[in-house]
């Protein structure tokens, strides 16, 4: 089983959709936990460990190998407390990041959140660290976008999102930070290649529920 924690329930007919897709039979548990992302954004992702740690260990106490992160924002903060809590966790964007990073050195990061920005910008520094790379990376906060997604304007909020990815320049790749943003990787006309997270982070997260292979040494290429 997969434990996967979302801070929105929009995410849930998503990662079962990918699931089907790319581990048919793969038992999926939600865990939807929106007041996660609200502390967050407030006090820090640091602030929010605990709470993590607890609903990690719940979903340990009932057959999880792994789990998921589905949230960019307290993504590391879910990393750790995975690590404390016994339960291999993967933040859904670190696949994601690896995957930039291969591309080239000009990224650019996407993201409707402000509090996205630098957990992002600090995992895209980190993988390029482990793959022995220097890049550069943009940041680019889409306003208002996020403002749409929480009054359920999809389709305002992704316009909003591609809008900014057309208007990318100079960079080898656009990384788009909130899995709630996905749709737009697959939008023609870009100018620059488009990463997505929830599919990269989904498989990668797939593969260490289905083996007892080394979590930390997964990458998706």
């Amino acid at each position: 089983m997969l434990a996967v924690l979302h801070t929105a329930p929009v995410h849930v007919p998503v990662f079962d959709a990918l699931r089907d897709e790319e581990a048919p039979g793969l038992a999926l548990r939600h865990f939807v936990r929106p007041e996660l992302l609200d502390r967050a954004r407030a006090q820090g992702p640091e602030a929010v460990g605990e709470e993590i740690s607890a609903v990690l260990g719940a979903a340990a106490g009932d057959g999880a190998r792994a789990a998921l992160c589905t949230c960019s924002t307290i993504g590391g903060a879910a990393e750790a407390a995975g690590a404390a809590a016994g339960l291999p966790t993967l933040r859904v964007d670190r696949p994601m990041a690896a995957a930039a990073v291969a591309a080239g050195p000009r990224i650019a990061v996407l993201a409707a959140l402000e509090s996205t920005l630098a957990p992002t910008g600090d995992l895209i520094a980190e993988e390029a660290g482990r793959a022995g790379r220097a890049v550069g990376v943009r940041t680019v906060l889409v306003a208002g976008a996020w403002e749409r997604f929480e009054a359920g304007d999809t389709a305002g909020y992704l316009a909003a999102v591609d809008s900014a990815v057309r208007r990318v320049r100079d960079a080898d790749v656009a990384v788009l930070a909130q899995a709630s943003m996905a749709p737009v990787a697959d939008a023609p006309g870009h100018r620059v290649p488009v990463l997505s997270s929830p599919r990269l982070g989904l498989r990668a997260a797939a593969q260490r529920a289905a083996s007892d292979a080394s979590f930390s040494g997964l990458r998706t290429t």
